[in-house]
């Protein structure tokens, strides 16, 4: 039985690799298109990345979001319901922490299943270089980082507001801390943006305000800049102290206007409704997180921390493109037999020390020791370069 078993994993083997041939072949006659090598290469790793994010995001959220359910509805007497639409607004998110994960996996079981049947020695036999293997692997994972990039600006800051709303108000009970540091808040009419407002502390409980900085719109421009230190909510109404008025000309030019010992602020928001419409960094696009930082900026705060934040929403989704570099590269350079389990387990070193990289760098970004830009881009160039060194041991 088990001898029938090898021949007919030998003849599975061997028409694979006839395969893989006749694709080279036509591959030498048609250099332009996507041709039927990239097609076989492609359909490689699709199903190890359907895989990866399946099984990553499992692990995620047996780690995190059913602990957190679980405790919830045992020593909370939470509804099933409310538990279950927390558990749905941080799908989002962890779907997305995956790709680059599932890029990884993908590609090296693909590329380790072509060197062990022995496809890749048939390419390379044929005058096919790995660099041109990497082709269809590369764009793919291109379109998979534009997709993250664009799923990180769209359904990610909906989910986690509506998680953390879900969380304050329907679990917790406005229970949680009613001070917040560095929120941003902006009023819009008809789709056009009026006053953008930045508050270094808001203390709901207290109605108080610290470090508050107003810039109102006019045609798309900042007209006029408002700075306060404090800030009070009285008689149904919020008051600004101890400030001074800018007015900002068309080009750009700041002009000192007036000071003010005590001003009334046109909000109409009491502090409650006011922490609901405010937004934390975590729960902004990357265009409202630029604008946050150039507000805190401005107002002379430390955006060291930001600055890292913004940089890491950009590298996180290109990652994708880097993991899958690097996994097909050293799966093609390991050159052995090795099943499913013994590159999921490679994946996870790979994956644990990229982001052990990225927490270090992170925070020393943030701590100001280097510069915020490198601080969140250093662990792509490190590991694109690990990548392109084993792409040319294997070439």
């Amino acid at each position: 039985m088990s001898d029938a078993t090898g021949d007919t994993e030998n003849k599975k083997e061997k028409a694979e690799s006839e395969t893989i041939k006749k694709a080279a072949k036509k591959e030498k006659v048609s250099k332009t298109g996507f041709s039927i090598l990239d097609r076989l290469i492609l359909g490689e790793i699709a199903g190890p990345f359907v895989f990866g994010i399946l099984i990553f995001t499992m692990i995620f959220v047996a780690g995190d979001l059913l602990f957190q359910a679980a405790r919830l509805v045992i020593e909370r007497g939470i509804a099933l319901s409310v538990v279950a639409r927390l558990f749905i607004y941080g799908l989002p998110g962890v779907v997305a922490l995956t790709l680059p994960m599932s890029c990884l996996l993908s590609t090296l079981l693909g590329m380790t299943r072509l060197s062990a049947n022995s496809e890749l020695v048939a390419l390379k036999s044929l005058g096919i270089s790995f660099y041109r293997i990497l082709r269809p692997v590369i764009l793919a994972s291109f379109f998979v980082s534009a997709g993250a990039l664009l799923f990180n600006e769209t359904v990610v800051p909906v989910t986690t507001t509506a998680a953390d709303n879900l969380m304050r108000y329907e679990i917790l009970k406005n229970q949680a801390s009613a001070l917040q540091e560095k929120v941003f808040l902006r009023d819009e009419s008809n789709g056009e943006l009026r006053r953008v407002i930045y508050l270094d502390q808001l203390d709901t409980d207290a109605g108080i305000m610290k470090g508050i900085m107003l810039h109102e719109f006019e045609n798309g421009r900042v007209n006029r800049v408002s700075w306060a230190q404090r800030g009070v909510w009285k008689d149904g109404e919020w008051w600004i102290e101890n400030g001074q008025v800018d007015e900002v000309s068309e080009t750009g030019v700041v002009r000192f206007l007036f000071r003010f010992e005590r001003q009334k602020l046109a909000l109409s928001l009491s502090p409650a409704q006011l922490q609901r419409r405010t937004k934390r960094p975590s729960e902004m696009s990357a265009w409202e997180l630029w604008m946050y930082v150039d507000e805190a900026r401005m107002a002379g705060s430390n955006i060291s921390q930001l600055w890292v934040m913004f940089h890491l929403r950009l590298a996180v989704p290109w990652a994708c493109v880097v993991m899958a570099v690097l996994g097909a590269s050293f799966g093609a350079w390991r050159r052995g037999r090795s099943g499913s389990s013994v590159g999921f387990g490679v994946s996870v070193v790979l994956v644990f020390a990229y982001y052990v990289v990225m927490s270090l760098c992170s925070a020393l970004g943030e701590s100001g020791h280097i510069n915020p830009i490198l601080a969140a881009w250093f662990p792509n160039v490190i590991f694109l370069t690990l990548g392109v060194c084993f792409s040319r041991l294997v070439d």
